[in-house]
């Protein structure tokens, strides 16, 4: 998975956990004494915030003190489904795929309908080669009156349905999400482009794809292999020449310009 899309999905299933430490109110103050607050007085809300800031940790790159937090989470409050299910992303990030499973099945059995637990688990399976099993924790999730961004669910439904081949139900997921997001839907859009591609419909596909590139920045690696191609198709040489360049000057390694490289433009 390229850098944006990892960040967006990063984004999409880590709880929604971005509040700050000082948010929370069940902090105990003493005056007398040092003057300084003290840590939260009850074992649920350390582990909470101790959750959120591994969570944050692991969205600002850095899964090692991600862990420190979420296991200081864990010693607070062993029964906090939060904090095995951000621990299990953890984990997959760093293909420790037997740990995260661990942590994705202890989170279910605490909280078996929790929307972002099913989210997460399922995209656990999708990245371990289980896409079609994922689905039904996509759909799990979804069925949550209180989950607050199905949008999300359906992006990542529409994710694990093409990598798993089922263009249909891709398209209609993907489309789901692009009613629902509040966002913009930038990894829906691009996957629609995709998808559009794939079926032969080159000018929707094209629009998707100018939609997408419209709200990242940098481009992605798969972005700018999709508008190579794409131009391509249509006989562009100057376009295509110029998405050479950009995939060229930012992802000499990636996958995508060893095709490119290789003549592999299908």
């Amino acid at each position: 998975m390229n850098i944006f899309s990892l960040k967006s999905w990063v984004v999409a299933v880590c709880l929604g956990v971005l509040c700050t430490v000082a948010a929370h109110a069940q902090y105990d103050f003493n005056p007398a004494a040092t003057g300084q607050a003290r840590g939260p007085s009850d074992p649920r809300s350390r582990a909470k915030i101790h959750t959120e800031l591994g969570s944050m940790y692991f969205q600002a790159g850095n899964p090692g003190v991600a862990l420190d937090e979420l296991r200081i989470a864990l010693s607070a409050d062993s029964a906090y489904f939060q904090a095995y299910s951000v621990r299990g992303l953890v984990r997959l990030s760093l293909k420790e795929y037997g740990k995260a499973e661990e942590d994705f099945r202890q989170a279910l059995s605490l909280a078996p309908n929790d929307p972002e637990v099913n989210n997460n688990y399922g995209w656990f399976l999708c990245e371990t080669g289980k896409e079609r099993q994922s689905i039904g924790y996509f759909l799990n999730a979804l069925k949550s009156p209180l989950y607050e961004t199905p949008d999300r669910a359906y992006t990542n439904a529409g994710t694990c349905a093409f990598k798993a081949g089922d263009l249909d139900a891709a398209q209609d997921y993907l489309l789901k999400a692009l009613q629902l997001s509040r966002d913009g839907a930038v990894s829906a859009r691009l996957q629609l482009a995709q998808i559009f591609y794939r079926r032969g419909n080159f000018e929707e596909s094209r629009i998707y794809l100018a939609e997408s590139l419209k709200m990242m920045e940098p481009p992605t690696a798969d972005a700018l292999w999709l508008g190579l191609r794409l131009d391509r198709k249509k006989g562009n040489r100057a376009g295509e020449a110029g998405y050479a360049s950009q995939l060229r000057g930012r992802y000499p390694t990636s996958p995508e310009y060893q095709e490119f490289l290789k003549g592999n433009f299908e």
